[in-house]
């Protein structure tokens, strides 16, 4: 047996053992799979977890997840086994279920779509970050307005340049971007009933709502991989449900995304002259305020972050009765709003551990990774001295005069950006 075999035979075992001991299976049970196992590997074959193993792996996979805070919850996640998928568009239907099964009429379920793994040899991927995300659009050029999320201003440009078409406008939902055996993406419509969105409106000052502020529902993480007993499944998108500070204070508050404190505040009438009326503070409380009340009244579930971060306690002090140690990243635990009233902030024994099954992330795609790089490169920057910049600024100006989209009609656990 050469090393690398060596290698699968003992991660798939360790975790078999771990899945047998965390559901009873008797030893005589348990060595049977694991002597199996050992065969196929033997045979120049790859670890294929059962549907069971799958299902377990998945759930374990988010318990390990040091960035997450929701894991109390680790036990309830539903699992769809998409890996018989080979082709685009069947990829592209097990998405759209996805998003129909976590929507769930507002009370959001989560969910892990698996596809097949790296050595099947159907290399499907899913390019989008999130299943649901606005595009970006940046400055057309000097003097111009972008539009949307610059976080999205790479992957728009790659749906521009696929033919997709938006409107140009600050909350256009991009459309599913997927391929298959190595081959070109292709993007596919979502239809608007799975692609529930809340618009945003504060339970006492009506000048928020008049913003027109909206976000999406659901969050869903679709560029990490999934690896179970040493098996990686490179397409494995999931969902949880929001924490409102991922919308009122990083989605909407950050500089380098919507960046709307300041008209915020401006709708608010607070004094913005000086930092010394903590008007920003000030504005970010009640931008968050409306994120939860909006929510609420349409009916989609949500998190406050500080009863997400009493649940992760919860989560914690489980695990340390089962005879597990929690593993945990705390600058991605604690909540960017009011975040030492949380008892999170005090906890200064978290640490990071290396654990299986496991989230990883993973490169993108060669060609979304160079649209990345040009964009980052700054587009107001490139026009200004008459050099190409981000391919999806130079359509702006074309999408905004009123093109509609084309064709025949995006944590997750805590995902924010």
């Amino acid at each position: 047996m050469n090393g690398g075999s060596s290698r699968r035979e003992e991660q798939a075992e360790a975790w078999l053992r771990q899945f047998g001991m965390e559901n009873g299976w008797e030893e005589e049970r348990l060595a049977a799979r694991i002597e199996a196992v050992r065969a196929a590997i033997g045979r120049g074959e790859a670890y294929e977890p059962s549907a069971e193993e799958l299902v377990w792996g998945a759930r374990v996979a988010w318990r390990n997840n040091s960035r997450c805070i929701g894991r109390l919850f680790w036990q309830t996640l539903d699992v769809i086994d998409a890996r018989g998928v080979r082709t685009e568009e069947e990829a592209a239907g097990a998405l759209l279920r996805h998003l129909e099964t976590a929507a769930n009429g507002g009370r959001i379920r989560s969910v892990m779509t698996v596809f097949p793994s790296a050595d099947s040899g159907a290399d499907i991927r899913v390019w989008n970050h999130q299943l649901l995300r606005y595009a970006g659009y940046p400055a057309a050029g000097p003097g111009e307005q972008r539009r949307g999320d610059p976080a999205s201003d790479a992957f728009t440009a790659l749906c521009l340049e696929l033919g997709w078409r938006g409107t140009g406008g600050d909350f256009d939902l991009l459309p599913l971007v997927v391929s298959a055996g190595g081959g070109e993406p292709r993007w596919f419509p979502i239809p608007a009933h799975l692609t529930p969105e809340v618009a945003i409106e504060h339970p006492e000052h009506e000048g928020i709502g008049r913003l027109g502020l909206r976000w999406y529902a659901v969050p869903i993480i679709s560029d990490m991989a999934l690896e179970i007993g040493g098996t990686v499944y490179p397409a494995a998108p999931f969902n949880g449900w929001y924490m409102e500070t991922e919308i009122g204070a990083r989605n909407f508050g950050d500089p380098g995304r919507y960046d709307r404190i300041a008209a915020v505040a401006d709708a608010l009438g607070l004094d913005r002259s000086s930092n010394t009326t903590l008007w920003k503070d000030r504005a970010l409380v009640e931008l968050n305020v409306a994120v939860l009340h909006s929510f609420r009244k349409a009916g989609v579930s949500i998190v406050d972050h500080h009863t997400a971060a009493d649940q992760f306690v919860r989560f914690q002090r489980q695990e340390a009765e089962r005879g597990r140690e929690t593993s945990a990243r705390w600058s991605w635990l604690i909540p960017p709003l009011s975040p030492s009233l949380t008892p999170v902030w005090h906890d200064a024994g978290m640490r990071e551990l290396e654990l299986s099954p496991r989230l990883l992330p993973q490169d993108k795609p060669v060609r979304l990774a160079r649209l990345e790089r040009q964009c980052r490169s700054g587009f107001g920057a490139a026009a200004a001295s008459g050099a190409a910049g981000c391919p999806a600024g130079a359509t702006h100006a074309g999408a905004s005069a009123g093109a509609g989209v084309s064709g025949a009609a995006r944590c997750p656990f805590g995902a924010s950006s």
